[in-house]
């Protein structure tokens, strides 16, 4: 049996993963991350919160598991917390949680459990590794609805070797049994939604209490200026409500283009939103890059069902083209790739910089959805 840290973050799933690795006779070390002081609301199903790691401890104190808490808020502030601010400073729409586990889980906390002398660290994440012909591989949790690979596509392969998702192959209801099972005190705690340091979920005024607002223009689509706003950081790619225009008897307007540079806001119609392919940076591969020309499934989205496309171009950069045109690719998004013949596995992916407009005439085309 191995020496386990267990990344216990007070909620079901983790607690979980913990009872299950006690059981088969692991030598578990519970480890608590303190990220952030996040005000206590009256919202239920964040993450993080302050109440999230005496729930751990109660939860170890059950299980006979020694339990520490490691401080990781500058790390957390310097590397999610500031540039999910500068990201959306930038006109960007940014993905907190993918930041999240890249450097604070599968850095930092790895790096802390190779110091405690353990082989693995382990994670209530749903999502599996399976042994491929060239290493580990990262796959879909069997539960698609749980799934989390989305988040995870910038882990490495040595740090893949070195971690476990213990509940990657369970649905959540096998996983409140298996609590309900071991007694855990957690076991009918609320499932954790919102981005743990904007626990009320008002992001725009996060972002205002953490830097000044970027006010510009909202422009249409040739340019001609219809108003202004107070702040790009309160617009996204796609959005449609809460624009700030006048309504009227027109087709809809959508956000198309949110100008980091100038602060200008476009707008837009339905078929503007559509994009033939993506652009993307800072790529990471869970092993070699798919060759051009590979067939892969695309997710621009935690939540979007992934898209075919064909890879053009794969390194540190990314250049991928839709089978099919596709809505509202949001730059500061990551772009994770899945394999087109093996869907449930990982390629990796890369950071959304910028879509590929549809070169075909937009005259009577319409965005789906």
């Amino acid at each position: 049996m191995s020496r386990v840290v267990v990344a216990m973050s007070g909620g079901v799933d983790s607690s979980v993963v913990a009872a299950l690795l006690v059981e088969q006779g692991h030598e578990v070390i519970g480890m608590t991350m303190h990220l952030s002081d996040a005000p206590v609301t009256d919202r239920t199903g964040t993450c993080c919160a302050p109440d999230d790691a005496h729930d751990a401890r109660r939860v170890a104190n059950h299980l006979g598991i020694p339990h520490y808490v490691a401080n990781y808020k500058k790390a957390f502030k310097t590397a999610v917390i500031d540039r999910f601010v500068a990201d959306y400073q930038n006109g960007l729409t940014p993905s907190p949680c993918v930041r999240c586990n890249d450097v604070l889980k599968f850095k930092l906390l790895l790096s802390r459990a190779r110091e405690l002398d353990a082989e693995y660290l382990a994670t209530g994440h749903y999502a599996r590794i399976l042994a491929g012909a060239s290493g580990p591989e990262l796959h879909r949790a069997v539960d698609h609805a749980k799934d989390q690979s989305y988040f995870l596509f910038g882990a490495s392969q040595d740090a893949l070797s070195q971690v476990m998702f213990p509940i990657g192959a369970m649905d959540k209801p096998a996983v409140r049994d298996v609590a309900r099972r071991f007694e855990l005190p957690v076991a009918e705690k609320a499932e954790s939604m919102d981005i743990c340091f904007v626990p009320d979920g008002d992001y725009a005024r996060f972002v205002e209490e953490n830097a000044p607002p970027k006010p510009g223009r909202i422009l249409d689509e040739s340019g001609e200026v219809l108003g202004d706003h107070g702040g790009i950081h309160r617009f996204t790619i796609g959005q449609r409500r809460g624009l700030g225009l006048p309504g009227g008897t027109g087709a809809p307007r959508f956000v198309i283009g949110v100008s980091g540079a100038t602060g200008d806001v476009t707008v837009g119609g339905a078929a503007r939103l559509l994009a033939s392919g993506l652009d993307a940076d800072r790529c990471n591969w869970i092993g070699a890059p798919p060759a051009p020309g590979t067939r892969v499934l695309a997710r621009i989205r935690h939540r979007s069902a992934p898209d075919a496309a064909v890879v053009e171009a794969a390194g540190e950069t990314l250049r991928l083209r839709f089978e099919a045109p596709i809505r509202a690719v949001a730059p500061g998004q990551a772009a994770v790739l899945y394999d087109a013949e093996q869907p449930s596995r990982v390629w990796g992916g890369g950071w959304i910089r910028a879509s590929l407009p549809v070169v075909e005439a937009l005259a009577g085309a319409t965005a789906p959805g």
